[in-house]
């Protein structure tokens, strides 16, 4: 896709302030559409469609595309690329953070860089799930994802996104890939819902873990016990409570979590 041609012709600037940049590497977009695994079935909820890179390999894969775009004059462009396949295309004009989400499969996006956080949660709190998906995130965000225990980028959003996810750094995409193209590198990242069963007591309290982990990661330097202290009962003898939040593993996070603390 010719993203450079196109901004240009209709005048239209990407947010640089905002972290909106466009995916232009058609190569890029296939293989994000190839790591979700899209089949005939499935319906995909696309954010941040922009010009449509992502749009138009899904138009031959899936069976119905919310596309989620805010910008009005990108969804105008996207009606007139997509007009004759509304069965399959349904653009929506709107803010990601401000709608009730549709009923899909699957989710693929090349989402603003600095939305990373609250896209990331809203989906992780979706009381529908999520299934799949294959996110564009910056690369220092996308290792925070992945982060281990004692390391440096590893907090909060680590803790919460590995113990509701099997999450993968699956492919670093170079700047060169996007127009404008940005100071920072890109990662694609493939989250895929654990079983419910396997994390059921977190699946059907997900807002309180959020609560539990940011409340111990606001005071990282001290221990779990320390930090829970009001709340843990006198009896209460797990090791971890002896650790910081820093050092624990989301599996122990969940193990604190679930004791009744």
């Amino acid at each position: 896709m010719e993203v450079k041609k196109i901004l240009m012709e209709r005048g239209v600037r990407a947010a640089r302030s905002h972290g909106q940049y466009f995916l232009s590497d058609d190569r890029v977009a296939a293989r994000m559409v190839e790591y979700a695994g899209v089949e005939s079935g499935d319906v995909v909820l696309e954010i941040g469609a922009g010009l449509g890179s992502v749009t138009e390999k899904l138009v031959s894969k899936a069976k119905k595309v919310y596309a989620v775009e805010k910008d009005k004059e990108l969804c105008e462009i996207l009606r007139e690329q997509y007009g004759n396949k509304e069965s399959k295309i349904e653009v929506i004009e709107s803010d990601i953070m401000k709608i009730e989400l549709p009923e899909f499969d699957k989710v693929i996006a090349s989402i603003p860089f600095s939305l990373s956080s609250p896209i990331t949660y809203k989906l992780l709190l979706h009381n529908a799930g999520f299934g799949l998906a294959v996110l564009l995130y910056q690369k220092e965000f996308a290792q925070k994802l992945v982060a281990k225990p004692k390391s440096n980028l590893y907090g909060r959003l680590s803790v919460i996104v590995q113990a509701l996810v099997d999450v993968e750094i699956v492919e670093f995409v170079h700047r060169d890939a996007f127009y404008p193209s940005p100071n920072i590198k890109a990662a694609v990242v493939r989250l895929k819902e654990k079983e419910k069963e396997k994390e059921k007591r977190i699946v059907e309290e997900k807002k309180e873990f959020f609560e539990f982990v940011t409340t111990a990661f606001g005071h990282r330097r001290k221990k779990m016990r320390n930090i829970f202290k009001t709340k843990l009962p006198e009896s209460s003898a797990l090791e971890e409570l002896d650790r910081r939040p820093e050092e624990l593993s989301p599996e122990k996070f969940v193990k604190v979590k679930q004791y009744d603390y």
